[in-house]
């Protein structure tokens, strides 16, 4: 630790942290540019200037730090000032350099009201201007149909440049040029190739990149805020829902060190114009072949004829990626009420057992925690496409430390760091788990390795086995030691740890997804948003869909029940790592769409199995009730270590095929394939090499 005057204020602080850092500890504040806490230190914008005494001129506080101080005379500790005349003038300085060659853009800017140069400017910023000469003009650059670039705008802060190589690892943007005639660009203007791009726009400090799809939308003012949780993939990474009235304008990310740290994908931030197409807005039956608009108490009647007609193990429900904790508690509860034992929220054919305990479905290293491993085996995982912000925090993990990566599974994905490749399949995972070849000798000298398990190895109809051999080879290798459970399953659906901890999986002689799809299985089936699932054998089973788009459940559906979406709801998600969080409405569902848990209750009345709560805070108490972690959010309980030795147990030889691995990163959801903008970054992909995994 280390002694520092700011401002006549004595503080101690870490003698590693930067001036910038100390100061903020003693409560200034230090405007700038350049600087960002999860980027290098490029010391570029000269806005973070403060005068350390017996300096001969002012010090950019974010390239000092504290241990290159010299005491005073007489020993004393170094002495900062943040806020005299000599500061003000520098700073005073930078921004009129600034703003020499600055447009004056902000009345069509959509950066305006949220611009950091517009802020400072008014702190900084002088009332004259001593420079004549025309301003500098730059091109606009094509980067993609993502972000948009007015270059003229730029201040050359650079901050884009060290996300893209340093957190998204892409080297798409670079300078060119020197002086005022540096220019950011893709060399080529070619699009950049990252799924983390969209991150740009939050970081840059000025208008020079703005959301294309955003583009003159509206202004932040205009628009409510609130937060909420993404469920494109499993992470659960925390967001910000931006909306004018009934209509979702943009998705933002929000600070969680923890999940998401301040990134989210791409696929998150663009799927919003996704929320307002195909959207269901009122029941539907099919009569005579076609779907026809009804009624809710139509809707209702047709089901409850069938159901009632039906024996209860002719009956089931499958549920979808997306839904929350709610809904899917109170689907669970009319099944068991209807007698059916036929429910599973396993769409993609795993294999989980909730029974073993929650360490066997977990990402039991914690997201954060991974950051603690010192080998890391991935089967069957692609995280840059299953977890994209998850594969950013690998990759700062691999710059911190150099960390031994090792794959088995699809051949050749860049996974933006170097890792060593073990093959495709089952064979050579049970080649690691006899302790051959020479990652296995990293993983026994590793002191806390962790497994990554992907949909690529637990999807597959011999998910169980693999998951047995991906347990004999964490026991093989110490995986699980003391506080430390490296064991990790990736998943890639929102609902899908939140399903298992609510046990809808089979009861007692019921059918699992693969079971209930075939022909005949079934009179009765409930989708619950279920839309990734191949309904065409099931001509003879009525089909009831509860969702928000016309996709592939809608289709084949008999009954269309209107529900509304994430940010039209407040729900309970559980992300990969088991962490509890809720997220909030933003806007209201369109036309005569209803909230999930809301439609499940109004329908078990005529089913004659009427469920006894009437709001969501009697549904949320009841959950509670029967699953008490449900109702602690932001809460990351351990859970037994012994559920991964259970998987053991499982019977079974893998197959010999290799592991699969995700074909189609942009359209993996009823939401993403309603969106123009993802349908154009699913065509970007497969015209690029992207299409076969390289890249996104």
């Amino acid at each position: 630790m280390a002694k520092l005057i700011v401002d006549g204020t004595e503080i101690e602080v870490p003698a590693e942290l930067t001036l910038l850092q100390a100061c903020e500890e003693a409560g200034a504040e230090i405007p700038r540019f350049c600087y960002h806490e999860r980027l290098s230190i490029a010391g570029n914008c000269r806005m973070c200037l403060v005068e350390v005494k017996g300096a001969p001129k002012p010090v950019a506080s974010c390239a000092q730090s504290v241990r290159d101080l010299r005491p005073g005379p007489n020993g004393e500790p170094p002495e900062v000032l943040t806020k005299s005349a000599l500061v003000r003038k520098a700073r005073e300085g930078v921004m009129e350099f600034l703003l020499i060659n600055h447009p004056l853009d902000c009345p069509i800017c959509d950066q305006g009201g949220e611009c950091d140069l517009q802020d400072q400017a008014m702190a900084y910023g002088v009332d004259t201007n001593r420079f004549d000469e025309n301003k500098r003009a730059v091109e606009d650059k094509y980067i993609g149909p993502l972000v948009k670039t007015i270059m003229t705008r730029c201040i050359h802060c650079t901050r884009c440049v060290r996300f893209i190589t340093e957190v998204a690892g892409c080297s798409d943007l670079g300078a060119i040029g020197r002086g005022e005639d540096m220019e950011i660009t893709t060399y080529l203007e070619t699009a950049m190739r990252s799924e983390m791009q969209g991150n740009v726009i939050d970081l840059c400090p000025v208008g020079a990149l703005t959301s294309r799809p955003y583009a003159f939308q509206a202004r932040p003012w205009e628009l409510s805020k609130t937060e909420s949780i993404d469920v494109a993939d499993g992470l659960g990474s925390n967001i910000r829902v931006d909306a004018r009235g009934r209509e979702v304008m943009r998705i933002m990310p929000r600070v969680n060190d923890e999940v998401n740290e301040e990134w989210i994908s791409d696929k998150t931030r663009f799927l919003w114009d996704g929320l307002k197409a195909q959207r269901l807005d009122k029941p539907y039956v099919r009569k005579s072949g076609k779907l026809q608009p009804a009624s809710w108490q139509e809707a209702f009647a047709a089901i409850t004829k069938k159901v009632k007609a039906s024996d209860a193990s002719k009956v089931g429900a499958i549920v979808g990626d997306m839904a929350a904790c709610e809904e899917m508690f109170a689907l669970k509860d009319m099944m068991d009420r209807l007698g059916s034992p036929n429910v599973d929220c396993r769409q993609d054919g795993s294999q989980f057992d909730p029974t073993l305990g929650r360490a066997s479905y977990l990402f039991n290293a914690t997201l954060a925690g991974l950051e603690d491993a010192d080998a890391i085996l991935m089967v069957g995982a692609w995280p840059r496409w299953d977890a994209t912000v998850l594969n950013a925090r690998i990759r700062k993990h691999w710059l911190a430390t150099g960390v031994q990566i090792g794959l088995i599974g699809a051949e050749n994905p860049d996974m933006t760091y170097p890792y060593a490749y073990l093959g495709a399949g089952a064979d050579s995972l049970t080649e690691l788990a006899d302790g051959n070849g020479s990652f296995a000798k990293v993983l026994k000298k590793a002191k806390r390795p962790a497994i990554i398990v992907g949909p690529g190895a637990y999807g597959r109809a011999d998910g169980a086995s693999i998951m047995a051999l991906v347990a004999r080879v964490a026991d093989a290798f110490g995986v699980i030691n003391g506080d430390w459970n490296g064991f990790s399953v990736l998943h890639t659906a929102a609902s899908r740890v939140g399903g298992l901890d609510l046990g809808l999986v089979p009861g007692k002689g019921g059918l699992d997804t693969a079971a209930m799809l075939k022909p005949g299985a079934l009179d009765v089936l409930f989708l619950l948003g279920a839309d990734e699932i191949e309904t065409g054998a099931l001509e003879s089973t009525f089909k009831v869909y509860i969702g928000t788009h016309g996709d592939r459940g809608a289709h084949a559906a008999d009954v269309i029940l209107p529900a509304a979406a994430f940010s039209e709801k407040s729900g309970t998600y559980v992300n990969t790592e088991g962490r509890v969080q809720a997220g909030n409405r933003a806007t209201f569902p369109p036309g005569d769409a209803r909230e999930d848990w809301s439609i499940l209750r109004a329908l078990s009345d005529p089913l004659g199995v009427k469920l006894p709560y009437d709001s969501l805070p009697a549904l949320r108490a009841a959950m509670a009730g029967a699953h008490p972690h449900l109702g602690e959010t932001d809460m990351l309980l351990v859970a037994d270590a012994s559920g991964v030795s259970a998987l053991t147990k499982a019977k079974g030889k893998p197959k010999a095929q290799g592991f699969a691995r995700a074909n189609n990163y942009y359209l993996t959801n009823p939401i993403c394939r309603a969106s123009k903008v993802m349908a154009e970054l699913a065509a970007m992909a497969a015209n690029t090499e992207g299409a076969t995994g390289t890249n996104g």
